[in-house]
């Protein structure tokens, strides 16, 4: 059996709802600008991470991996929003919970942060997948995931709080999921010093094939669409008007104000190409440890106790990833 159809069949496998809801196990962090929490000091990897680089381009393994470490930060960003104060907000349950919505709430803006949680827990039980990592999380630190992750204080009590945090790493999210599109078929092309011998971290001595790394641009662009699709949703949630476009200093109107999407300025997801360090895991590092602007630090294994109690029955995704070519 070629490794191409290997990988294939192991990305189908992961494709199902009961896959990732059985085991959707490790809640984390992710990428977002520095400057989001007034922690612009931040500027390398947390000493408790061994996400690090190696040569002089991101490999596959650390594309995997950092976009790992950007979908646990958006569980956990989701997961809390969905349990702290902003639910109660009345453009989300009106003073009601998730599963719950009081008379006047929007159970349509509700029922999207929960499907958002979904669609986040899917991406990455495909990513552990790949990883060949265990879907409950277990070896996530050991692969340089984070366990802990710190949020500016107050981010989860208002919706202005959260509308513009969210925003900038769903905004954040998709550059970096430009950043590895552009990376996979660089290394299918040996193009701009990526090699296209690429260690299988699911598959210990084995390789992909140029045909892997095809399919994975495309999975990555697959994944791009929806987190873009979520920064639209985020920015219609807030009620604004024409003349009261704003929440907090955000404009939020229209919802979708982009002709192209953000490539976010990234050179790379864990190694900057040209040595810059204009890259995802610098700008995840302010949510890796504590400061005076952050609040405590939330924990994947709260988040996974208590994960089935904020998502409504009636709330599903659907959809699998594009096949190889």
């Amino acid at each position: 059996m070629s490794v191409g159809k290997v990988t294939q069949e192991m990305i189908d496998s992961v494709v199902n709802r009961r896959s990732f809801l059985t085991g959707a196990g490790a809640i984390g962090i992710g990428a977002a600008a520095a400057t989001l929490v007034g922690c612009s000091n931040y500027n390398s990897m947390s000493s408790t991470t061994t996400v690090m680089a190696s040569g002089s381009t991101d490999t596959a393994t650390q594309i995997f991996t950092a976009a790992l470490i950007a979908e646990d930060l958006a569980i956990t960003t989701y997961y809390n929003a969905l349990i702290g104060g902003v639910i109660k907000d009345p453009n989300l349950a009106n003073g009601g919970t998730a599963v719950n919505v009081s008379a006047g709430g929007s159970v349509v803006n509700v029922a999207y942060l929960q499907a958002a949680l979904l669609e986040e827990v899917q991406h990455a039980q495909l990513l552990r997948t790949l990883l060949g990592l265990s879907p409950t999380g277990s070896g996530d630190v050991g692969a340089g995931v984070p366990a802990t992750f710190y949020y500016p204080t107050g981010t989860f009590d208002t919706l202005t709080n959260f509308v513009p945090l969210l925003l900038a790493l769903e905004t954040a999210f998709v550059g970096a999921y430009m950043t590895a599109v552009e990376e996979f078929a660089s290394m299918a092309a040996g193009y701009n010093g990526f090699s296209s011998t690429q260690a299988n971290p699911a598959m210990s001595g084995s390789n992909y094939t140029q045909a892997d790394l095809i399919l994975y641009a495309k999975v990555a662009a697959s994944i791009l669409g929806v987190e873009a699709e979520h920064r639209a949703l985020i920015r219609a949630i807030p009620s604004v008007t024409i003349a009261s476009p704003t929440i907090g200093t955000t404009n939020v109107l229209p919802a979708n104000n982009v002709n192209y999407e953000s490539q976010a300025d990234l050179t790379g997801l864990i190694v900057g190409v040209g040595g810059t360090s204009t890259t995802a895991a610098a700008a995840l590092t302010p949510f890796l440890a504590a400061s005076s602007a952050q609040s405590a630090g939330f924990s994947f294994t709260t988040a996974n106790a208590g994960f089935s109690s904020v998502i409504t029955a009636g709330v599903t995704t659907s959809g699998t990833i594009p096949s190889a070519e």
